[in-house]
């Protein structure tokens, strides 16, 4: 039997690796909005970040976020983005 390889990332704010599925990936969209890929298909620039609200944190406070997505983040793309990540939270789609 073939074992398959697992893909790994890493997360912009903590740069811990781990497996893709561990990790929540935020997108730019072309129309430039942030959103919570789920699912792993959303179009646009993406990067990892471990499903933490301390790492998500983390990554907008140090700029990691604003650099790995090309986008200057402004105040409401930052609560669009925790609002996603606690509705995210409350369907129990982030492990």
């Amino acid at each position: 039997m073939k074992t398959r390889k697992i893909p790994m990332r890493t997360c912009v704010a903590c740069q811990t690796k781990r497996p893709k599925r561990e990790l929540v990936r935020v997108v730019r969209t072309p129309n430039h909005e942030l959103v919570l890929d789920k699912k792993g298909k959303v179009s646009g620039r993406g990067a990892y970040v471990c499903g933490t609200r301390a790492c998500i944190e983390q990554a907008v406070k140090t700029k990691r976020l604003e650099r790995a997505l090309e986008v200057a983040m402004t105040d409401e793309m930052v609560s669009a983005l925790y609002r996603d990540l606690e509705g995210a939270e409350d369907h129990g789609d982030l492990a």
